[in-house]
């Protein structure tokens, strides 16, 4: 019998897939990553280990309690409506500005992507201020899908971007119009990555406590809430606490899965930018107000809202010297928390990027649980854990700053791995064979290249603390206000008016850095994300 030789196969185009070192990594590298990884499980242990030490026949009455049921019958769909909401829009978002010819196009990618720096309480509080009876599911879902659509559009416009429009073409050819065309054939191929950014919208929307709390919508947050500042027995808190944690983590394997298939799936493909088309006059005046609209209840109508309940009240007196001490701690915590996770995130980062084992996953993975704990359930796990373990830290900004490192670490982690991979490692091995030692190497050849993105996830991790608000309730020292907190404390009371230039100033404190993040990792229409 003869055999037919198979013809070679050509390597796709596109850039080279990042190489990882199969050796074993340093001791030192791996003892840093592993110690990083035990601090991010800290919160979650301890939350097992105090509720497997409660009376078990007070767990289960405490776990099949109608109330319990209520919360997460409530947070179900909650999560499914934001969810779906988040999903259409943040996929028309995504479509409008890959595959629309826009005005400044730049402007509306920024303007899609600032979003993130809101924190949905200061949404909730401007539709407070204008409907004071606004309350329940309905006014809470607008809130969180305009807050979390941006989880959406941004993986949803990459992939877009890299999607392979020669088979749309060729349906095209076939006779399908260009709409049916792109649904049927390259909406398809973005899907995997809009669901995992749904997955991020839904684990944000179960993780909030701030807009539920103020739109009295009962949720898991706030009845773990409730129940820490409420009641003298911390086991019912302890409980819920854990029953969110198990929820949110579920999400997180959720998402990272659909995160893998998403990668594998556009692996070894070469990224083929579809020019974007030029709609009809009414069509693209359409599309534009409706960006318009969503950049407009998001970014412009919190800050007019409160400048108008300002000016309604004929002034307030803003306090300003308090208001520039709680700006300068926002500041100096949200600063510090950047520069710790980014600390906590390289050693775990490199380890990750450059080597492979199931010891290297399992880090990676347990540094990843931060993802799957909302603030709510890491400040009230640091409370005891401090009282217990250092009294000494207990309510200091020590403890409050390794709660947000712990929250936000893998915001840094994965930033950090990204830019440690897109260095090449034969640059690194060069070095090497010129006498450098490892050290050496890192700090004269991966560093340079890799500093932009590991700034980029500081500036995610400042962002993200800024307006931070459970765990900060929780954990601040005493006489310590951030602008998240002092405008908490006004409106839990009401005060929209004093409320105002709180929430102003948080608002202006957190576009800054967000709009030069977005600039930095979106880039317009022809960056990368």
């Amino acid at each position: 019998m003869l055999l037919r030789r198979s013809p070679p196969r050509t390597a796709p185009a596109g850039p080279p897939a990042p190489v990882r070192r199969r050796r074993r990594p340093p001791r030192a590298l791996l003892g840093a990553a592993v110690v990083v990884a035990a601090c991010a499980a800290l919160p979650l242990v301890w939350l097992v280990v105090r509720v497997a030490g409660a009376d078990p026949g007070r767990v289960a009455a405490l776990l099949a309690r109608e109330r319990t049921l209520t919360l997460a019958l409530n947070s179900a769909v909650l999560v499914a409506v934001v969810g779906a909401g988040s999903l259409l829009l943040g996929l028309a978002t995504a479509t409008a500005l890959v595959r629309v010819r826009l005005p400044r196009p730049g402007l509306w990618w920024v303007l899609a992507a600032l979003p993130l720096a809101v924190p949905s309480y200061l949404l909730a509080f401007a539709v407070l201020a204008v409907r004071p009876e606004a309350r329940g599911l309905g006014p809470l879902a607008v809130v969180l899908v305009l807050a979390c659509t941006p989880y959406v559009t941004l993986p949803a416009a990459a992939a877009l971007r890299a999607a392979d429009t020669g088979p749309e073409d060729a349906a095209r050819t076939l006779g399908l119009g260009p709409v049916s065309a792109f649904c049927r054939i390259t909406l398809p191929q973005a899907l995997p990555a809009a669901l995992a950014g749904t997955l991020l919208a839904a684990l944000y929307t179960l993780a909030d406590f701030g807009a539920p709390a103020l739109l009295r919508y009962e949720s898991f947050t706030w009845a773990v809430q409730a129940a820490y500042e409420g009641t003298v027995d911390r086991t019912g808190a302890a409980v819920t606490a854990l029953v969110l944690a198990a929820a949110t983590l579920g999400l997180v394997a959720a998402e990272r899965a659909a995160r893998r298939r998403f990668t594998g799936a556009r692996a070894g493909t070469a990224p083929t930018a579809a020019a974007p088309v030029r709609l009809r006059p009414a069509a693209g005046a359409a599309v534009v107000a409706g960006l318009g609209a969503v950049a407009a209840a998001t970014l412009v109508g919190p800050p007019a809202v409160l400048v108008g309940r300002v000016v309604a009240a004929g002034g307030v007196d803003a306090d300003l010297p308090r208001l520039a001490v709680a700006a300068g701690w926002t500041l100096l915590l949200s600063g510090a928390a950047a520069l710790l996770a980014v600390a906590m995130a390289l050693p775990v980062g490199v380890l990750a990027a450059r080597y492979r084992s199931r010891a290297v996953a399992a880090t990676e993975s347990v540094a990843y649980l931060g993802q799957g704990l909302p603030g709510v359930v890491v400040g009230l796990a640091l409370v005891f854990l401090s009282l217990v373990l250092v009294p000494a830290l207990y309510q200091t900004a020590a403890v409050l700053v390794f709660g947000y490192a712990i929250l936000f670490l893998p915001k840094a982690l994965g930033a950090t791995r990204t830019a440690v991979e897109r260095v090449p490692v034969e640059a690194e091995e060069v070095a090497r064979t010129l006498g450098r030692t490892p050290w050496s190497t890192w700090w004269s050849v991966t560093a340079p290249q890799a500093a932009p993105g590991v700034a980029a996830g500081g500036l995610l991790v400042a962002v993200t603390a800024m307006k931070e608000l459970p765990a900060t309730l929780m954990l601040r020292p005493t006489g310590i206000d951030t602008l998240a907190t002092r405008l908490w404390s006004q409106t839990s009371l009401g005060a929209f008016g004093a409320a105002a230039p709180a929430a102003l100033a948080l608002l202006l404190l957190a576009c800054v850095p967000a709009a030069l993040l977005v600039r930095a990792t979106a880039g317009g229409p022809g960056g990368a994300r």
